[in-house]
């Protein structure tokens, strides 16, 4: 009989607790990443993680936050835990984001930036269909955010 080892996914990370340093880090990892500032507009986060050797990134909140883009006009919710799976210009294997579409709420699962000459970003979601948007449309204006 084969023993299954099953590694935690937190394991190894570096966390963080209260609002101002989670949003601090989450800034911090996406400008890392390569990833316009206002993917995660979350400003009362409670607990942040990041596994930088697995790219394991999470951000818990105590209710689910609904963000309307107004660049792109489209409400955004993200649920109480968002999780995903970062490298450069890229975010996959995500949980607890959805957009609504028309009528519809859409989990969105991957976002990825093509080459750097496109200017755009890419979202998939669980359906495997996705959508493009401007880059800026997902920059923060520090005299309004």
């Amino acid at each position: 009989m084969a023993t299954k080892v099953v590694r935690d996914e937190k394991s190894g990370a570096e966390v963080v607790y209260g609002a101002e340093m989670c949003y601090k880090k989450s800034l911090e990892l996406l400008e890392e990443m390569g990833l316009p500032n206002g993917l995660l507009p979350l400003k009362n986060l409670e607990e942040s993680g990041y596994v930088r050797e697995t790219g394991f990134v999470w951000l818990k909140q105590k209710k689910p936050v609904e963000y309307y883009n107004k660049k792109i006009k489209r409400i955004v919710v993200y649920g109480t835990e968002v999780t995903a799976y970062v490298e450069k210009h890229k975010m996959k294997k995500m949980t607890g984001v959805k957009s609504k579409e028309l009528f519809m709420w859409i989990h969105l699962t991957e976002m990825s930036i093509g080459d750097a000459s496109s200017q755009k970003i890419y979202f998939k979601s669980s359906f495997g269909v996705g959508k493009s948007f401007p880059l800026k449309a997902f920059e923060l204006d520090d005299d309004k955010e």
